[in-house]
């Protein structure tokens, strides 16, 4: 966040004041796999480390955090050493995305319908509604950034019982979704007894990212849209969209959530 003085008009009361205000914040970071330059992603300058595998893992570069020999941060530059048995080039060719700029207004530049093969969610997890609306509900709590500057997403990995994994802020939707990830997969988490809850809406390249990273239950206060569906039912993840309240709305797999 940075602080900024603005005039602030206040038409009712026929005012205009100056006063200092937070700003998100929007950097670059450039990536670099095997010495290689991969992409630049925009983002907000906090949990690089942790976006990185995050993205990795969920655009299918990496299919576990155990490839990964060494992560190093180097002033705005994220270096990751592969290990040698992964065929990085082949799945650089699979990706379609070498040498690009990912902005913080969109992720990946594709559209559903997705031609490569992502592993169907090998998952017997079932988590409470209940959970479920807690775990979107508390991103309004832990959202810091967006409570002062109301220009970030929020995305959380929580496990069956509710308990906090892994947060993160950012002002991309996806490169929120990647941090969380990154944050979890740091901590050696498995995916297959978590479910992800967000601020964004659900659309085919966010619902991508999870079932890459093998995550069952996708929730989020926002609305989906027919591809994110279309993706979900794909790779058997259960979708929620419109969390709020004491509803939602589930999309598909819905034998995943419990209502007692």
């Amino acid at each position: 966040m940075r602080e900024f003085e603005i005039v602030k008009i206040d038409v009712s009361a026929q005012t205009a004041s100056k006063v200092k205000d937070y700003v998100a914040e929007e950097k670059p970071l450039h990536l670099f796999l095997n010495k290689a330059y991969y992409a630049t992603i925009l983002c907000s300058p906090s949990n690089l480390k942790e976006l990185t595998v995050g993205h990795l893992l969920s655009e299918g570069i990496l299919k576990s955090f155990y490839e990964i020999a060494e992560v190093k941060m180097k002033n705005e530059a994220c270096y990751v050493k592969i290990k040698s048995h992964v065929d990085l080039e082949k799945r650089l060719k699979l990706s379609k995305h070498f040498s690009r700029i990912i902005t913080s207004a969109c992720g990946s530049p594709y559209a559903y319908p997705f031609s490569g093969k992502i592993p169907k969610i090998n998952s017997n997890l079932k988590v409470k509604a209940e959970t479920i609306l807690n775990g979107v509900k508390n991103l309004n709590f832990i959202a810091e950034t967006f409570r002062k500057t109301g220009g970030v997403h929020a995305a959380a990995i929580y496990k069956d019982n509710g308990e906090l994994i892994a947060f993160a802020e950012d002002v991309g939707r996806h490169n929120a979704v990647d941090k969380a990830i990154g944050i979890a997969a740091l901590n050696k988490t498995d995916f297959s007894l978590c479910f992800l809850a967000l601020s964004g809406r659900l659309t085919g390249d966010m619902v991508l990212k999870a079932g890459r990273a093998g995550l069952p239950i996708v929730a989020s206060l926002a609305a989906a849209l027919d591809s994110g569906i279309a993706i979900a039912k794909d790779v058997g993840l259960t979708l929620i969209g419109f969390v709020r309240g004491k509803r939602m709305n589930i999309y598909t797999c819905p034998e995943r959530i419990l209502l007692n």
